[in-house]
């Protein structure tokens, strides 16, 4: 539904999700997920000069890659087969101030949880934590755009689901809504420490460049179905100690899909979707779906 209250726009909030975006294993850097790929319709549709308010979004998404795309963009299947179930559990405290009239700002607190079963093998925990700000204005009553920045914490419950190092996501997000649609998304980046392992080679993970799309139409108050495209490419990983790039270890992946969102009432919310990848490079195929719970209270 449409939100007129004082927490209106805010109850569809900031999808600012950010998964352990790549981890260095032999072979080189393979994509977990591409990031804030877990964003809906009206992510980033925010109000400006309000009240303090506290949000809890709960992510969930499932990826079944029976495939994987090689260095020339050929799809092959993957031995084994992969299944992957990632959540995302976020606290925000929004908030604006009278000094800085017609600017919201948000801060973010968020821990991811995973499970992944490949291979004859399963294992499953905690990744990193995500901290960080984000702040945006309104251009105009039906616009906004801003800027988030997050770190990412290089440690998690198991090796596996740790990055190893310290990142930094970034990027400008925007919003415009007409009568019976809607339009947002993002474009950033991601730049990581170098890896450092005692007894092991040091690695510089490559940069993320990032893009996440989303077109809806506000069928009715209840219900908006969304088309969805998301887009990652990632420059090759650097072995410090071997002074070279690691091979393959560039990947690149553009995914769309199609969503739904239910807009439950003026504190919850519910969005559901979708994605298959059409073309990638040194990355498993998306074959995933998404869900989203927003809570919203004073």
């Amino acid at each position: 539904m449409r939100f007129s209250s004082r927490y209106g726009r805010a109850a569809r909030v900031l999808g600012l999700y950010a998964p352990a975006l790549c981890v260095i294993v032999a072979g080189g850097a393979r994509a977990a997920d591409v990031t804030l790929g877990i964003i809906g319709p009206h992510e980033y549709d925010l109000p400006v000069d309000f009240k303090p308010f506290n949000v809890l979004v709960q992510y969930g998404n499932g990826n079944a890659a029976g495939n994987t795309y090689n260095g020339s963009g050929q799809r092959n299947p993957a031995h084994g087969g992969s299944h992957t179930w990632s959540g995302m559990t976020k606290y925000v405290h929004f908030r604006s101030f009278d000094a800085i009239p017609h600017v919201g700002f948000a801060f973010e607190l968020i821990q991811g949880e995973s499970y992944t079963l490949a291979g004859g093998t399963n294992y499953g925990g905690l990744g990193g934590t995500i901290v960080g700000p984000a702040a945006w204005f309104k251009p105009d009553a039906h616009s906004t755009f801003g800027f988030q920045t997050f770190m990412q914490t290089p440690s998690g419950t198991r090796d596996t689901l740790a990055a190893g190092y310290w990142s930094n996501i970034s990027s400008f997000i925007f919003d415009y809504e007409w009568r019976h649609f809607s339009f947002d998304g993002d474009a950033g980046t991601v730049v990581g420490s170098t890896k450092h392992r005692p007894g092991q080679d040091s690695y510089f993970p490559g940069v993320v460049f990032y893009s996440n799309l989303r077109f809806s139409w506000k069928a009715t108050r209840l219900v908006e179905p969304f088309f969805a495209l998301d887009w990652q490419n990632v420059t090759g990983t650097y072995n410090h100690s071997r002074h070279r790039y690691v091979d393959n270890s560039s990947s690149r992946e553009v995914a769309p899909g199609v969503g739904i969102m239910f807009n439950i009432n003026r504190r919850f919310s519910f969005t559901a979707r979708y994605t298959h990848s059409v073309e990638g490079r040194n990355v498993p195929e998306s074959n995933a779906y998404y869900v989203k719970f927003v809570y919203l209270w004073p």
